[in-house]
């Protein structure tokens, strides 16, 4: 149904997902899907090519992070991982998309330190891949799609698409 990514740039078409049980999502997961969703918006909205992308992964994360919230439950205290690291664990059909996000983590980091200036297209790119991801675990998750972005990407601003940020 919807790409399944394998970087830069996912184009495989995925097999579509099916939520594991049919248990409405408890309030943490919605409201992780919420955030995620408005970060998408707000990314759809900046003006400067590193807060477009830093937001874009941002909500990349909130979505992943509600599929964890939604398949797992507390356990004893173990090292901390990356949720990109957990999430095949928990949902191996999200695999392709955990790896992609991973590599889009390292590039987040670069652009918050100033080492890193990207190209307005790469981070118009990550909203349109998060905003994808964001529709793939709410299929998988078994919630309604509800979240409307708009048609259009904000313009970057001649500065900010020189900065960087």
């Amino acid at each position: 149904m919807s790409a399944a990514p394998s970087h830069p740039y996912p184009a495989t078409p995925s097999p579509p997902l099916r939520p594991r049980r049919h248990v409405p999502p408890s309030a943490t997961v919605m409201e992780l899907l919420d955030r995620a969703q408005a970060s998408l918006l707000y990314a759809s909205q900046a003006d400067q090519v590193g807060e477009r992308y830093v937001l874009a992964h941002l909500a990349g994360l909130r979505a992943a992070a509600a599929v964890l919230a939604a398949r797992t439950t507390p356990a004893r205290s173990s090292r901390p991982r990356s949720v990109w690291e957990v999430l095949p664990t928990l949902a191996p059909e999200l695999t392709e998309w955990a790896v992609f996000f991973a590599a889009s983590a390292r590039q987040r980091a670069a652009v918050e330190r100033g080492d890193r200036v990207l190209p307005a297209r790469e981070a118009d790119d990550l909203v349109r891949q998060a905003e994808a991801f964001i529709e793939v675990v709410q299929d998988a998750l078994g919630v309604p799609r509800t979240f409307v972005r708009p048609d259009y990407l904000a313009p970057v601003t001649p500065l900010a698409r020189h900065a960087g940020r």
